[in-house]
Parts: C-alpha cells; sequence; structure tokens
C-alpha cells in the first residue's frame, strides 16, 4: 500500500541519379503508416496508463509555474535508462544510473528550474534527501525512487522547498493529471510534449505514455533533454534496456537544435505489468508490435522538441544520400545541421547552397564537390557541385516554408543519414543571453 496516495481515478538507401529527387529511407523499425492504423492509435492524456499516477505542483523555484512533478506506479515496474555522453554529469544523472543497475523503479522524480549540476558533494547528498523523502511517505523502498533535474547549472539545490511540497505532490497524484507532470518538468520549453499510443501486445491492449522536455542544448548522444515513458507492458528488463538503447540512437539521437550537449540528458522507461504477458525475447509474440509503438513514441516526442527549437521558426530535415560509409553519412550529417551559416541562412529564407556545400567539406567526410547535389523540398538547388540556375525562383519560394526537406546527395556511395535540426533566429539569442539573469 502506497502510504499518504488517494488515487484519483477518473472516468535503400537506394542509389540516386544527380537528376533525381531523392528519397531518404529509414534504417529502423519506423511504423508504416498502414500497420500504425490497423493496430495502433493516440489514446486521450486523460485515459491515463493503468497503474500510473502522475502530479505536477509549484514549489517557488520558478514563480508561479509548476515546478515538481512526480510519476509513480502502484507497483515496482522494470525500468531502463540512457543518459548524456556528457563528461559534466549532474547529480541526479549519477544516482539514476547506479540505481537503475538492478533495472527497477517505482517513481520518479523530477524537478524544473535548477539543474543540481556542478554541485559537489552537497548537490549528491541533496538528490539523495529528495529521493528519501518520497520513499518514507509513499512507503516504498528509496532505491525504487529515480530523482532528475533541469534548469539552471552551478545553482544550490532548493531542497527544503521540494521536500516540503512532497505531501502534496503525492496527495494530487492521478491517472489523469499527465498535463501537470508535463508542464511541472518545462524550462524554455514553449509547451508541454506528450505521445500517447495503444495497441495489441500478445492479444492484450497494451498503452504507452511519453512525455518529454526540451528546447534549448539540443545535440545527439543525447539530445538534450528529459523524456520519461511508461507502458503497462510487461518486458524482460534486459530487453527493454537494449530496447530503449536502440531507439534512443534512431530518434533522440538523430536531433539537433544548436549543438550543445546538457549534463543532464536522461530518457527513462517504466514497465509495469498489468497487461501480463510477458514479452520476454526478440522472438517472442507481441514483441515487433510493442518495439513500433515504443519507436513512434519515442520518434514523435524528439521531433516536438526540434519543433519548439528556442527561438525557431522551420523545421529542418537533413538527410544525407549516397556517402561512402555511414560514418561519413553522419558527419555530414551533423556539420550541416549545426552550422550556425546554414541554420541562420534558413531563418533568413536564403537558399544559400554554397554554405552547405563548405559545411559538407568542413565535415570530415569522405567526399568528391563535382559529384554532389542538394535539393530544397525536392528542388534542385546544385548539381554536381554547381547551382542549377534555372530553379532559383522555385528555390526562393520553397524555402519560405515553415518545413524544409535538405537532400544531399554526395553519389560516393550508397550509405545514408538523417539529422533533423531548426533554424537559428535572433529569439534564440535573447533567449540565452538572458537564462539565468
Amino acid at each position: 500500500m502506497l502510504r499518504g496516495l488517494t488515487p484519483v481515478v477518473h472516468k535503400k538507401e537506394a542509389g540516386l541519379s544527380a537528376d533525381r529527387v531523392p528519397v531518404w529511407q529509414p534504417q529502423t523499425p519506423v511504423c508504416v503508416k498502414d500497420v500504425l492504423n490497423k493496430t495502433m492509435k493516440p489514446f486521450h492524456v486523460t485515459e491515463g496508463v493503468p497503474g500510473f499516477f502522475f502530479a505536477g505542483v509549484s514549489t517557488g523555484i520558478k514563480k508561479g509555474k509548476k515546478d515538481l512533478g512526480l510519476i509513480l506506479s502502484s507497483k515496482p515496474c522494470t525500468a531502463a535508462g540512457v543518459f548524456t555522453k556528457n563528461r559534466v554529469k549532474a547529480a541526479p544523472v549519477l544516482l539514476c544510473k547506479k540505481r537503475l543497475q538492478k533495472g527497477f523503479a517505482q517513481a520518479i522524480l523530477v524537478n524544473s528550474g535548477n539543474a543540481n549540476a556542478c554541485t559537489g558533494r552537497k548537490g549528491m547528498d541533496d538528490a539523495l534527501k529528495t529521493c528519501s523523502g518520497v520513499s518514507s511517505y509513499l512507503d516504498i523502498s528509496e532505491n525504487l525512487v529515480l530523482p532528475c533535474s533541469t534548469g539552471v547549472i552551478g545553482v544550490d539545490f532548493p531542497l527544503g522547498k521540494i521536500l516540503k511540497a512532497v505531501p502534496k505532490l503525492v496527495k494530487e497524484a492521478s491517472t489523469d493529471r499527465i498535463n501537470d507532470f508535463a508542464e511541472s518538468i518545462l524550462t524554455t520549453d514553449t509547451h508541454p510534449k506528450i505521445i500517447t499510443l495503444k495497441g495489441v501486445v500478445n492479444g492484450e491492449t497494451v498503452k504507452i505514455a511519453g512525455i518529454a522536455k526540451g528546447s534549448g542544448m539540443i545535440m545527439p548522444n543525447m539530445a538534450t533533454m528529459l523524456a520519461f515513458i511508461v507502458t503497462d507492458a510487461a518486458i524482460e528488463k534486459t530487453l527493454l534496456s537494449q530496447l530503449l538503447k536502440d531507439q534512443v540512437d534512431e530518434t533522440f539521437n538523430t536531433i539537433t537544435v544548436d549543438g550543445d550537449m546538457s549534463t543532464n540528458d536522461t530518457v527513462l522507461v517504466l514497465a509495469n505489468g498489468q497487461s501480463e504477458k510477458t514479452v520476454s525475447s526478440r522472438k517472442s509474440g507481441g514483441f515487433r508490435v510493442f518495439e513500433k509503438m515504443l519507436y513512434e513514441v519515442m520518434k514523435k516526442l524528439s521531433l516536438m522538441i526540434v519543433r519548439d527549437g528556442e527561438g525557431a521558426t522551420k523545421l529542418i530535415s537533413v538527410s544525407i544520400l549516397n556517402a561512402r560509409t555511414r560514418g561519413d553519412a553522419k558527419k555530414a550529417a551533423l556539420q550541416v545541421a549545426n552550422s550556425t551559416l546554414v541554420k541562420t541562412a534558413f531563418f533568413g529564407e536564403d537558399f544559400n547552397w554554397g554554405r552547405i556545400m563548405a559545411a559538407l567539406g568542413s565535415s570530415g567526410a569522405s567526399l568528391d564537390m563535382d559529384k554532389i547535389s542538394i535539393f530544397f523540398n525536392g528542388i534542385q538547388a546544385v548539381r554536381n557541385g554547381q547551382g542549377v540556375k534555372e530553379n532559383i525562383t522555385r528555390l526562393k519560394k520553397t524555402v519560405k516554408n515553415r518545413s524544409v526537406s535538405l537532400a544531399i546527395d554526395l553519389n560516393h556511395g550508397n550509405k545514408c543519414h538523417e539529422i533533423t535540426t531548426c533554424d537559428l533566429s535572433y529569439e534564440y539569442v535573447k533567449i540565452n543571453a538572458e537564462y539565468t539573469t
């Protein structure tokens, strides 16, 4: 019994000729539309996920806004996580990694407004104390509580405010308050990010809900963000951990906003097994459906993060086709997607392909500039390394769209990679120039 909790349940990489419009097909377990429509569909957030409770309250860290969130399961869950590759890691990241070694969790406590990073031994002690405060109130093992933080780095952690708010946070936990939780974890985001999906796994309906925050400091390994995914599926812990790592590489690690990596990046998945029939291996019944559901939720969350990039006005997909190696394709895609000159050109609605060529040449990827073709929304701007003058009028028009597909055919092999990014605006500079003031 969870002491203090009164839940409220509410009702080809294919070879291309230089003149063909390229079509990139990702080498990932993508949910094909007809499969998705037949076997999976979204559900309203107020339906919740069986066995999970959510809450979000204000502690005063961020004046007038929710800044402390809780995800709670009615029983211990199989759990997995993936974390920042930054060598400077926040205290909650280090504690989460340690606790997830056993593969189980029951609660996630998240605060926004303070990263609890670069706070020394006290920061770790504070992270431990917040977990202890939650576990004591709920009468569950402290090791089953995972802490996460996001916000300003290097500022003393507001332990007192958080511990004082725990009773209210737990009391308000409900199956239908995903929105409150999603709101409580935001920093510079302009809106909450939630994706839900349900499908049939092993003959039973299974639900997955994903909640994320992220707007700036977004860069692969991992994209700077917090993401929390809960499901009532029953899945073996080693399989869940491997599946999460695989999916992160194909979703959150394929987006970038500004090329900066945070100290707090975290993706956590909790599976409470209320659907009972266990997915125990990749060959077991229902695995493919669950894999597709998880991918779909994570992919949509990652795209929502880029669309909400700080000050962003355009969503830009950068597809590298026909590179010599997959590594070359990734290098080229990242260099173009992170180029401040390319990103500002998109903000100015200027199809400045010369900046793209320069970024490609500095990427370290193997290429021949006289073989490169570049397309904006399927309209060719470069053929064999030179501009296509007859398309200038159409190109000027297409870069005014809010979404731009940039396809770059290196004609140097048969490997591909895609990164999704956004433009860089005046507002991005303003947000980050005033972040701690």
